[in-house]
């Protein structure tokens, strides 16, 4: 499948068979722990996981609100091995364009992820049935307790939209202790109702 995306080479694949079995690492996310900042509908984040056979359902969502950035923090239940990931968007320029993604960050916010350096970048292309499988390198994203996925650009409209994300990989080890969301801090104006970042408990504030 081509990518309207202009990067050059397009770095993904597509979906295998059984590919519902791939992707079931969502049943391994502590999803009542899922944080998305900048989501126009508190909690709307979290429903972007879900089970492979509901990934065309498009009842659920998530739209970016201030402007086209979305930040999730992604906990799971132990210690995973990152392979591929799948992205559904939107129509048009609110599909995502540009995905970072870290692991076990111990500060998450929009500022801090702009001057860190993630461990893998992807472009993506418009996907809207699940037909684009991105490979990740699984060298730096093994041992992972906490992902976040920053889509900083989409293209060209004011709002983000996404539908479904999809992750593959291995499931390695239950998680000795939990990472719990303790507070909230607002960095931006307060008018522009952006939350710009949180702080997993236990973790040392680096501002």
């Amino acid at each position: 499948m081509a990518c309207s995306h202009g990067h050059g080479g397009c770095d993904h694949n597509n979906p295998e068979d059984g590919a519902g079995d791939k992707y079931s690492l969502y049943l391994k996310i502590d999803t009542d722990k899922v944080k998305c900042l900048n989501e126009s509908i508190d909690g709307a984040g979290k429903y972007v996981f879900k089970p492979w056979d509901e990934r065309l359902n498009k009842e659920k969502f998530v739209d970016s609100d201030v402007d086209e950035e979305l930040l999730f923090y992604i906990p799971f239940t132990g210690s995973v091995k990152l392979k591929s990931i799948i992205i559904i968007g939107g129509e048009g320029g609110t599909h995502p364009q540009t995905l970072k993604l870290f692991k076990n960050a111990q500060q998450v916010g929009f500022d801090e992820m702009s001057r860190t350096h993630p461990e893998q970048e992807l472009y993506l292309g418009h996907d809207a049935k699940g037909n684009l499988e991105y490979p990740l390198k699984s060298s730096k994203l093994s041992s992972v307790e906490s992902l976040t996925l920053y889509f900083s650009k989409n293209y060209g409209d004011e709002s983000t939209r996404i539908y479904y994300i999809g992750l593959n990989g291995e499931f390695l080890k239950a998680r000795r202790q939990e990472v719990v969301i303790t507070s909230y801090e607002l960095r931006a104006n307060p008018a522009d109702h952006k939350v710009k970042d949180f702080q997993p408990a236990g973790s040392m504030n680096v501002l």
